[in-house]
C-alpha cells in the first residue's frame, strides 16, 4: 500500500475520471446534465475514496437535475445510491479498509449536537448534508463519502442489485414505518417505481395485504407478480378500505385520493422529497375519524441498517434496468417517462 497526499491507497489513483454534472437545472428533456472529465477526488480526513461499481438512478436525482430542489452545489454530480470499492482512506477514516465494499446513501452528514440528533432524529438535523446535492455523488467513476455515513456491505453483494436499496429501499422502509401499518394490515401503495417495489416486499413479508395504485401498466403487472392482492389505476379506489397508505408518486393530486381510501384511524405517509401542490382537503371526507397525513424526511443511519437487515431476511428482490454511465441522462429521461419498471442502475462504461 502506498501513501499519497495524506491518505492510504490500494493503488496510486490519479488523473481524471468521467462524470456527469448538473450544468444548468431544467427539464430533463433540455439535457441539463453535462458529461465532463474531472480530477479524481481526494478524500478528506474522515472520508473514503470509492471506485463506483454501480449507482442507482433515483427520482431525487431528477429533482436535482430539473431544479425542483434548489441548487446547493453548482455543477453537482448527482447520485446517492452508490455501491463501490474503497480504494483510499483519509487519515481519520475508520471501519472500511481499502478493498472493502461499501454503500453510499443520501444522508452524508449531521451535526450530532442539535436536539434532533441527540434524541435520535438525525434525519431532522438542520445542518444535515446530502450526497448528490450538497456534495458530489455517484454519477462518476469515483466518489468520496464520510466513512461514518457509509454502509459496510458483504464481499459477495451484487452491486447492481444492492445500489437501489441504499435510497429507494431505505426511504421506502422509513415511509412504511411512518405509515404505521398494523400486523396483517391493508396497505395501499400509490406509484410503483424503485422505492415502492422494495417497500412493498417488506410489507408482504410482514403479512400485509397489498393494493397497488399506479398509472403504469408494466408496474401493475410487476406488483401482481410480487404478490399484490390488486393493482389498479392511480386514481381508482382500492377494493377495500386501507389501514395505511404510502404515496411514492410525486403527485399532490393523489393526496386526497389516498386519504379518502383510508379506513378510520388510517395513516398516509408521503415518501418523496418533492411533491406537486396538494389540492384543498375536505375535513369530513379526508381527515375526520382520526385519519392522519404524514411526511417523510430523509432517514437515519439506524433506518438504513434496520432495512438492510430486514431486506436480507425477507429475500427482497430488486427489478433492475441497467444503463452504462455514459447514458445517465437517458436513464433520467426514461425514469421521468416511466419507461421501465422497478429501478434503474448506472454501471461503469466498458471498452
Amino acid at each position: 500500500m502506498s501513501t499519497t497526499t495524506g491518505f492510504a491507497t490500494a493503488e496510486f489513483v490519479t488523473g481524471t475520471m468521467a462524470a456527469w454534472e448538473v450544468a444548468e437545472p431544467g427539464p430533463i428533456e433540455s439535457e441539463p446534465l453535462r458529461p465532463v472529465r474531472r480530477p479524481v477526488p481526494e478524500p478528506g480526513p474522515d472520508e473514503l475514496l470509492i471506485r463506483v461499481l454501480a449507482c442507482g438512478v433515483c427520482r431525487t436525482d431528477l429533482h436535482v437535475s430539473e431544479g425542483d430542489l434548489p441548487v446547493r452545489r453548482p455543477r453537482v454530480v448527482p447520485g446517492h445510491e452508490v455501491v463501490g470499492e474503497v480504494v483510499g482512506t483519509g487519515s481519520d477514516a475508520q471501519g472500511a479498509p481499502v478493498g472493502s465494499l461499501v454503500g453510499v446513501a443520501w444522508l452524508r452528514h449531521t451535526c450530532g449536537r442539535c436536539r434532533f440528533c441527540l434524541r435520535g432524529d438525525e434525519n431532522l438535523c438542520p445542518r444535515s448534508r446530502y450526497t448528490g446535492w450538497d456534495a458530489d455523488g455517484g454519477y462518476a467513476e469515483y466518489t468520496t463519502a464520510p466513512a461514518a455515513y457509509t454502509y459496510r456491505l458483504p464481499a459477495g453483494a451484487e452491486p447492481r442489485r444492492t445500489a437501489p436499496l441504499l435510497c429507494a429501499g431505505i426511504i421506502g422502509y422509513r415511509a412504511l414505518e411512518r405509515a404505521c401499518l398494523p400486523e396483517g394490515g391493508r396497505l395501499g401503495v400509490y406509484g410503483f417505481g424503485g422505492s415502492a417495489h422494495l417497500a412493498a416486499q417488506i410489507a408482504l413479508a410482514r403479512g400485509a395485504r397489498l393494493h397497488v395504485l399506479t398509472r403504469d401498466e408494466a408496474a401493475r403487472r410487476l406488483a401482481l407478480e410480487l404478490g399484490a392482492s390488486s393493482a389498479r389505476g392511480a386514481y381508482d379506489q382500492p377494493p377495500e378500505k386501507l389501514d395505511s397508505a404510502v404515496l411514492f408518486a410525486p403527485v399532490g393530486d393523489l393526496v386526497p385520493v389516498a386519504l379518502s381510501a383510508l379506513d378510520r384511524g388510517g395513516v398516509l405517509s408521503v415518501a418523496g422529497i418533492h411533491l406537486s401542490d396538494v389540492p384543498p382537503l375536505n375535513y369530513q371526507e379526508h381527515l375526520f375519524q382520526e385519519r392522519e397525513l404524514r411526511s417523510v424526511t430523509s432517514n437515519t443511519r439506524a433506518d438504513g441498517r434496520a432495512f438492510l437487515e430486514e431486506a436480507d431476511r425477507a429475500g427482497v428482490s430488486v427489478t433492475v434496468t441497467t444503463y452504462p454511465l455514459g447514458q445517465a441522462q437517458q436513464a433520467l429521461k426514461d425514469l421521468k417517462a416511466g419507461r421501465f419498471a422497478g429501478a434503474a442502475v448506472l454501471v461503469p462504461d466498458t471498452g
